[in-house]
């Protein structure tokens, strides 16, 4: 049930005190020692790995996470990775095909069907 409006919808000030309410205690603020901070931020800066869950496992906002990665990298206090090449380190991952004046360089994630329309459009040229 609502309250009763008085009748010359004049407003009223309430002053809450957090303390003072059971549903929302007062909380300060978290103290993160740099030590766990930093383990935290390599954790989130490894490749493929989902920096919001990272978050959320140790009770944190992805955002504040977010922001201590990137002051991290800026500061080169760490270094961001990169996901590897699946190609990297493989000897004739590219074949390079000569046809018609033109040259076609092929990776190994191109398939055969589009291989053979790019090559059947150069020859009709």
């Amino acid at each position: 049930m609502s309250a009763h409006m008085p009748s010359d919808r004049s407003f009223q000030l309430l002053e809450v005190v957090p303390s003072r309410m059971d549903s929302s205690p007062a909380v300060g603020r978290r103290n993160w020692p740099d030590e766990t901070k930093a383990r935290i931020v390599e954790e989130a800066l490894a490749p493929d790995v989902n920096v919001s869950a990272v978050a959320r496992r140790y009770g944190m906002s992805p955002s504040q996470l977010f922001g201590w990665r990137r002051k991290a990298i800026a500061k080169g206090q760490v270094e961001r990775r990169e996901v590897p090449d699946d190609d990297a380190g493989t000897s004739g991952g590219i074949v390079e095909i000569g046809i018609e004046g033109a040259t076609v360089r092929v990776g190994p994630a191109v398939s055969e069907d589009h291989l053979r329309r790019v090559l059947r459009v150069i020859r009709s040229t």
